[in-house]
């Protein structure tokens, strides 16, 4: 993989942050765009600015059939068994939401359980607290190991036959574990629950499969993955789907109006009510490419490259404690004895280096780490060992400043 030749897609990367040459490591939070996203965007808006679906005019039939083509597109990146299976959203919250409200609510009863994990961000945890506290039902959690993964033996202990819905993370933002999401599909399924998967950490950095892995939703963000914002998917297996209620009504997904009833158009449109998200779905397509042809396997190789790199130079500095597994994700997180992450993150920005400093959306995790807040280091597939250097180099600097003593 030319990671030299990817950064000259990224004109971002390509300027100084107080008087430093910018090194982005927040990409968990947001990555960078390439030219070939940002063009199509121009391009959609200079020559084929149009509603979809609607109009029978060229500019109209362009747009439609770009916004279409996205979904196949989506549909083939992540093998689903049809577009009907693939819904646009505003991002991984929105998809959700829509599982919890449009289907959860719909399914749930008192007594029925929700297994989750609390290495959730809390767009995986809050829509599970108000189904349940709406229907009655129980929220369970799966036990954490020492190092931040999962067990097996606790998935299948804390699963019962009164669990309807199991939502799990594939990979963790704040630990960098990655979960073993078929095996716990297996679990769920043989207990007679569904699983909701959040993959927006997941899908930029790895190949997902919805028939391998037959999970049965599946939520993850444009913005993640060298897309626009503001523009995600739900994947959902198209007889659940056709079970769940819409949580949006209004123009776009209605079949047919009447004074007093309505009835709702077929997969996907269903879920998509009012104007769609056009231009970020053409965006996301133009994502796609971009990473289908840099590789998912090279891009998840360099990745992990990248991680274990950046863990072995950390380690290297007294004072630094580091939360996860040793296989973990394409993050490290982190935190410097007695200063607080936001201190380091500024120092750090002085510098230069953008790093992502707080509880991450992710409190009950904190709690389990015993900490308020922790610095993060995020890395994608324009990120070098080079920056890693600095990265270790500009905490250094941080330690110094705040009094820390080397030994």
């Amino acid at each position: 993989m030319d990671v030299k030749a990817i950064r000259e897609m990224f004109p971002i990367l390509d300027q100084e942050v107080n008087g430093h040459p910018l090194v982005y490591l927040d990409s968990s939070a947001t990555s960078q765009t390439p030219l070939p996203v940002i063009e199509a965007l121009d391009k959609y808006y200079k020559e084929d600015n149009s509603n979809v679906h609607r109009g029978v005019h060229t500019l109209g039939t362009r747009a439609t059939d770009q916004y279409e083509g996205a979904r196949e597109k989506v549909r083939k990146f992540i093998n689903a068994a049809s577009e009907k299976e693939v819904i646009f959203t505003r991002g991984s919250t929105t998809s959700i939401n829509y599982v919890a409200y449009g289907y959860a609510r719909k399914i749930l009863q008192p007594g029925d359980e929700i297994v989750i994990t609390p290495m959730e961000h809390h767009s995986n945890i809050i829509p599970w607290q108000q189904a349940a506290k709406a229907t009655g039902a129980t929220l369970k959690y799966i036990p954490l190991q020492e190092d931040g993964t999962i067990a097996l033996e606790d998935v299948k202990a804390t699963v019962t036959e009164q669990t309807k819905i199991v939502a799990v993370t594939h990979a963790s933002n704040v630990l960098g574990t990655i979960n073993p999401i078929k095996e716990i599909a297996k679990i769920a399924h043989d207990h007679g629950a569904v699983l909701l998967v959040d993959g927006a950490q997941a899908v930029p950095h790895m190949k997902v499969d919805m028939t391998d892995l037959d999970c049965d939703f599946y939520a993850f963000s444009g913005h993640k993955m060298c897309g626009p914002t503001e523009i995600g998917v739900l994947y959902g297996k198209q007889e659940l789907l056709e079970q769940m209620e819409p949580v949006e009504f209004g123009g776009e997904m209605i079949d047919f109006v009447d004074l007093y009833d309505s009835t709702w158009k077929e997969l996907p449109w269903k879920f998509e009510a009012g104007t769609p998200i056009i231009a970020g779905a053409i965006g996301l397509g133009a994502a796609i490419d971009f990473l289908e042809d840099v590789g998912m396997d090279n891009i998840f190789a360099h990745d992990k490259k990248l991680a274990a790199y950046a863990l072995e130079k950390l380690k290297s500095i007294d004072g630094i404690s580091i939360y996860g597994p040793e296989e973990r994700g394409a993050l490290v997180t982190f935190n410097i004895e007695d200063v607080h992450p936001h201190d380091v993150a500024t120092v750090l920005d002085m510098e230069g280096i953008a790093i992502r400093a707080g509880h991450h959306c992710a409190q009950p995790l904190m709690k389990w780490l015993n900490v308020t807040a922790t610095a993060r280091a995020s890395f994608y597939l324009y990120n070098t060992e080079e920056e890693i250097d600095a990265l270790a180099k500009g905490l250094l600097k941080a330690k110094e400043y705040f009094g820390n003593v080397f030994k």
